[in-house]
């Protein structure tokens, strides 16, 4: 497959272009805006088992072509496949949106090749770091959100014979008005080319003077490329002194990788003092009066610098504010996060998601 990217973007290459929608589920060629005003479900929205809820009846007067089926309808504690394609190939940009309401109460979930466990889980929110149920611009390259809600990703993921693109509605009543759009490219994929992982973790309150476990049980080669992290205080006072560890290849005790502070490892210094949004790296949610009940957002994407395992990988993260005499206080905070890593397959499963009382904004 040609490389992805800007410094491919002169190259000619026999991948096929596709984009999978509401109007064009398979993303098959000819089939886009397609969708037709009838009150049957169509064939291609009934074989993938979306919700028919009839035709936009804003294209009533304009027919086909129109803009009949713009968006689904989520159904109560169901899972929705958005994408089922075979490959090989790779996605390339998904791009969705939704009320940022039920940003924890959608799990987006990713299957590669006929695996029955997913390789990507995590709230889609969280995901696309927007913890919280609260929109924030980001300005990252690989993971980009705009106004108002508009969620992208660039992470390129390749497959060799299948995708399957889910999304779980926990909410406890069905949720409308999800906007989505897969853009693929079919075409050979490098014996090289590893698959694209993310899972999601939360632990509230984190214990006293344990270290929060943002990935762990990874088994195989790859690199890790990122990190997000939703984190509410529950002291007063700076809350990031914690360093980030890479626990590689057989690391026991102590890892390969430490860092000096969390708002060093974020790209920041000094407690921040003020948010931002940059390509790799950001704060852009938090309030800086370190109050107890603020809630931040962090990001750090790998791409220049991704962290290389042969074998394994753990990665933790320290919480740490101050007590008085200038002594340390480890923290528990209400703290989840966002894994991102590509590895060869298998993947080792991933400990079991919490129920949506666990996952739950309060």
């Amino acid at each position: 497959m040609t490389g992805l990217g800007l410094g491919a973007i002169d190259r000619l290459s026999n991948a096929k272009t596709r984009l999978i929608t509401a109007e064009n589920v398979y993303g098959e060629k000819g089939q886009g805006g397609r969708a037709d005003l009838t009150d049957e479900p169509q064939a291609d929205v009934a074989r993938i088992g979306q919700l028919w809820e009839g035709p936009n009846k804003c294209a009533r007067d304009l027919g086909q072509k129109w803009k009949v089926r713009p968006c689904i309808t989520l159904a109560a504690g169901s899972t929705t496949t958005l994408a089922d394609v075979n490959g090989p190939g790779a996605i390339q940009h998904i791009w969705v949106t939704v009320d940022s309401r039920r940003y924890r109460d959608l799990i987006l979930r990713i299957y590669w090749d006929g695996e029955t466990v997913p390789s990507v889980e995590a709230p889609l929110g969280d995901f696309f770091c927007n913890g919280f149920n609260k929109r924030a611009n980001i300005l990252a390259l690989p993971i980009n959100v705009n106004p108002s809600g508009g969620f992208n990703c660039y992470f390129p993921m390749p497959f060799r014979k299948h995708a399957r693109v889910t999304i779980e509605n926990r909410h406890v009543e069905n949720v409308g008005g999800l906007y989505y759009a897969i853009t693929l490219a079919l075409d050979s994929v490098d014996d090289d080319a590893a698959y694209f992982h993310a899972q999601f973790r939360r632990t509230n309150p984190l214990p006293y003077g344990q270290d929060y476990v943002i990935l762990e049980g990874v088994k195989g080669k790859g690199h890790y490329v990122g990190t997000y992290m939703a984190w509410q205080q529950n002291n007063a006072g700076w809350w990031g002194e914690g360093e980030i560890k890479f626990f590689l290849d057989g690391d026991g005790e102590f890892p390969t990788l430490a860092g000096t502070g969390t708002e060093d490892y974020f790209g920041g210094a000094w407690c921040f003092g003020s948010n931002f949004s940059a390509p790799f790296l950001g704060y852009p949610l938090g309030e800086c009066d370190n109050r107890p009940g603020n809630r931040h957002g962090l990001y750090r994407f790998h791409i220049m610098d991704p962290i290389r395992f042969e074998a394994d990988l753990k990665v933790t993260m320290q919480a740490i504010g101050w007590r008085s005499e200038g002594r340390y206080l480890p923290l528990q905070d209400d703290i989840a996060s966002v894994a991102y890593w590509y590895q060869t397959e298998p993947h080792a499963p991933f400990a079991r998601l919490g129920d949506r009382n666990a996952l739950e904004v309060i």
